[in-house]
C-alpha cells in the first residue's frame, strides 16, 4: 500500500510540477503522454501511442472589460475550448444577464441579439436550448458557472457537435461573484478581446496493454486522461487518474491472468471525452466483440470527502463491485443515470459495462474544479491508493473468473439512455 501512495504522488507530481498545464493538443500533453508511456514500459513491453486530430486551444491573449458608472474594469476571464476568439478585434456590446434555469421558457429570444450575454449556467446541456441562443445572435456570451459560486473564473467548453451543427460566438468563463458585483453596480456594457484561438493539433491516447494467458477471452478497460483546462495543473482533474493507469500496470502485471488488461491514459477529455471517443470509434468492432468492462478514474482523489460511483452495468456486476470496494473500506453513493461527460461513456455507447470512480467535496462536486487551485495539495494519495487496490482486485476478478456471463452487458433501458445522449452530443 505504502508502494502505491508514493507511486501515485510521484506521477502526479510530474505531470503538474514539473509539465504543468496539458491542454489538448499541445506540446505539455504530448509530454505527459511521453512520460506515461515510459512509465509503463517498466511494467509490459506492450506500450503505443495513438493520436487522433483535435482542434488545440491557442489563445494568445484574452482581455475582458466591464464599463461600471463611466469607467471601464478589467476581469478574469477564460476563452472556453472550441469556442472562436475575436482575431485580436474588440468587440463592445450592452449587458444582458440570463436566467438559464427560467429564461428558455421564454419563446422569444431576439432580446439577446447583439447583447453581451451573461448566461448564469456553464453547460447547455439541451441541443434546441443552444440552437436556439446562436439563433438570436449574441455578440459574445459570458458564462457563469453557478455551481461554484466564488471569487475564480473556471475554465470550460461547448459540445464539439453543437459547434458543428449550429456554430459559435465567442464565449467566456468568468467568475460568479464578478457578475454579482457586475449586477449590483449597474453594469451597462461588456468589452472583449482575444487573441490566439483554436488551431488544429493531434491529441494522445496512451495504451498500454498486457496480455492475457487466453487472448480469446476479452479485454478489461481501464482508463483516465492526462489533458487539463486552460491554466491548471488539474492534479485531481485528470494526473491522478492516469497515475492510477501507470500504478495499475504495476500491480496486474505482477502475475498472469487470463483475460487481457488495456489500460488507456486519454487526451483530450477536456473537450468532451474527444480522446476516448476517437479511440473507441477507431476500434468499435473489437470493444463491441471483446469488451468486458471499462472502470474509468476521473476526480477520485479529494483530500476530503465521499465517493460517488456511476456505474452503467448489469445487478451483478454492480454486486461485484459494491463487495469489493466495501470490503477494502469503500462505501460509495451509487449513480445509475449515464454521464456523458466521462471517459466511461463512449465504451458503454460500445455497449460495454463500467463504471467511473468519483471523490466529492461539496455537494456540487469538487470546489476546485477546473481551476487554477486544482494542485497536488487538494489530494489524499493515502485515500487515492485505497481505491486503486481495489480497482485492481475487481479488474483482476474479472480477468480470473471462468464464467463472466452474468457481468456483462448492460440493462436495455439504461443502454437505450446512452444511446441516444450518445447520438445528441459525440455527433462529431
Amino acid at each position: 500500500m505504502r508502494e502505491t501512495v508514493k507511486n501515485l504522488e510521484k506521477h502526479v507530481r510530474v505531470l503538474t510540477d514539473e509539465i504543468g498545464v496539458r491542454l489538448a493538443g499541445s506540446n505539455e500533453e504530448r509530454r505527459a503522454a511521453e512520460y506515461l508511456r515510459e512509465a509503463c514500459l517498466q511494467y509490459t513491453p506492450y506500450v503505443s501511442i495513438e493520436e487522433f486530430p483535435v482542434n488545440e486551444r491557442n489563445v494568445t491573449s484574452e482581455k475582458l472589460e466591464i464599463e461600471i458608472n463611466g469607467a471601464w474594469k478589467e476581469y478574469s476571464c477564460s476563452l472556453f475550448s472550441s469556442a472562436p476568439s475575436t482575431n485580436g478585434i474588440s468587440i463592445d456590446a450592452e449587458l444582458v444577464y440570463f436566467d438559464t434555469t427560467t429564461g428558455y421558457q421564454r419563446e422569444d429570444l431576439s432580446f439577446l441579439t447583439g447583447k453581451a450575454v451573461v448566461h448564469l449556467g456553464c453547460h447547455i446541456e439541451n441541443e434546441d436550448n443552444y440552437r436556439r441562443l446562436l439563433a438570436a445572435k449574441p455578440a459574445f456570451i459570458l458564462f457563469v458557472d453557478t455551481r461554484y459560486p466564488g471569487n475564480v473564473r473556471l475554465a470550460d467548453g461547448l459540445f464539439p457537435a453543437y459547434v458543428k451543427k449550429f456554430g459559435a460566438v465567442p464565449s467566456l468563463n468568468v467568475a460568479y461573484m464578478d457578475v454579482w458585483n457586475w449586477q449590483k453596480n449597474h453594469a451597462l456594457h461588456a468589452r472583449i478581446c482575444v487573441e490566439g484561438g483554436i488551431r488544429k493539433s493531434m491529441t494522445s491516447v496512451v495504451v498500454c496493454e498486457i496480455p492475457g494467458t487466453d487472448s480469446d477471452s476479452g479485454i478489461i478497460y481501464a482508463g483516465g486522461h492526462h489533458d487539463t483546462q486552460a491554466k491548471t495543473v488539474g492534479a485531481d482533474d485528470n494526473a491522478i487518474g492516469s497515475a492510477a493507469i501507470v500504478e495499475l500496470a504495476r500491480i496486474l502485471s505482477q502475475k498472469p491472468h487470463k483475460r487481457t488488461f488495456r489500460l488507456c491514459s486519454f487526451g483530450a477529455e477536456e473537450q468532451l471525452s474527444y480522446g476516448s471517443a476517437s479511440y473507441v470509434r477507431a476500434h468499435w468492432a473489437e470493444i463491441a466483440e471483446k469488451g468486458i468492462f471499462m472502470c474509468n478514474f476521473d476526480t477520485f482523489g479529494s483530500l476530503m470527502g465521499w465517493y460517488e460511483f456511476t456505474v452503467n452495468a448489469a445487478l451483478p456486476m454492480r454486486q461485484l463491485l459494491k463487495n469489493i470496494f466495501n470490503k477494502n473500506d469503500i462505501y460509495y453513493s451509487e449513480c445509475i443515470e449515464p454521464c456523458p461527460y466521462t471517459d466511461q461513456f463512449p465504451f458503454a455507447a460500445c455497449g460495454v459495462p463500467g463504471c467511473w470512480l468519483f471523490r466529492k467535496n461539496c455537494t456540487s462536486g469538487i470546489f476546485y474544479h477546473h481551476r487554477i487551485d486544482n494542485t497536488p495539495d487538494k489530494i489524499g494519495f493515502d485515500t487515492a491508493a485505497q481505491v486503486v487496490k481495489a480497482a485492481g482486485e475487481l479488474l483482476a476478478n474479472l480477468a480470473d473468473s471462468e464464467d463472466i456471463s452474468a457481468f456483462c452487458g448492460i440493462p436495455e433501458e439504461q443502454q437505450l439512455k446512452i444511446d441516444e445522449l450518445y447520438n445528441t452530443v459525440y455527433a462529431f
